[in-house]
Order: structure tokens, then C-alpha cells, then sequence
């Protein structure tokens, strides 16, 4: 014999494992979004040196040094200079003088263009190079 109940148990039973699912994906998601990345100390390093990336987010160089530092990236001053479907640059890059991304800008005031090697990054900021692999 059928009585609801029934029903409103199953739900219950639904709703909590639905919960407990969500708790899980999202303190999953909260550990691997804070974990350290390969390159964490270098990237500090080289922005409390001063330096600075300026960059456009539809300029493959730019992608290809983001991409350098995957995780690590975040930590990195960087200067985003296209507005919005290509619509020019911003005021900052523009009062900046940027002509061409990337453009790095070191602590010293000089100025780099192109995806710059991490050795170089060192070499700019006083900062130790990792190893990169291949």
C-alpha cells in the first residue's frame, strides 16, 4: 500500500545526497584552486621586483607567456590593455606608452617586448630561474 510519505522520505533521502555531493565537489574544487603552483615562487618574486606584464587577452604571445607560468600566472602583475572586442586600448596602457604585447616593464624602468624566457625574467629581476623542462 502506497502512502505519501513514502514520497517525502525518497525526497529527503534525494535532497541529502544531492548535498552531500555539492559539499564535496565544491571543497574539491576550493583545495585544487589553492594549491600551490609549479612556478608560485618565481611569479612572486618577479612582482615584488616591480615588474609588470601588459598584455591583450586576444594576443596569442600573451597566451603563450600566461601559459608559461600555468597555474603560477596569477601571481603575476599583469595590465590588461584591449578593451572589450577589440575596442582599443585603455587609458592606462595607452598613458603608459605600451605600443606592442606582452610588453614587460621591470622595477628599473626598462622595458622588454615579446614572450620573454624565464631566464630572462631572472636575469631582468634578480630572480632565480626555474628549471624548465624540454
Amino acid at each position: 500500500m502506497y502512502t505519501p510519505q513514502e514520497d517525502t522520505v525518497a525526497i529527503s533521502q534525494n535532497m541529502v545526497t544531492a548535498g552531500v555531493a555539492l559539499i564535496v565537489i565544491i571543497a574539491g574544487y576550493l583545495i585544487l584552486s589553492n594549491a600551490p603552483g609549479k612556478y608560485d615562487d618565481f611569479a612572486r618574486c618577479i612582482s615584488a621586483s616591480g615588474a609588470k606584464m601588459y598584455g591583450a587577452y586576444w594576443c596569442p604571445h600573451c597566451m603563450d607567456q600566461k601559459e608559461m607560468f600555468g597555474d603560477s600566472w596569477h601571481l603575476i602583475n599583469y595590465v590588461e590593455c584591449s578593451l572589450p572586442a577589440n575596442g582599443g586600448q585603455t587609458e592606462a596602457c595607452i598613458a603608459a606608452g605600451v605600443r606592442s604585447y606582452p610588453t614587460w616593464q621591470f622595477g628599473d624602468g626598462t622595458r622588454k617586448t615579446g614572450a620573454l624566457s624565464f631566464e630572462e625574467l631572472g636575469e631582468k629581476t634578480g630572480c632565480a630561474a626555474p628549471a624548465v623542462p624540454g
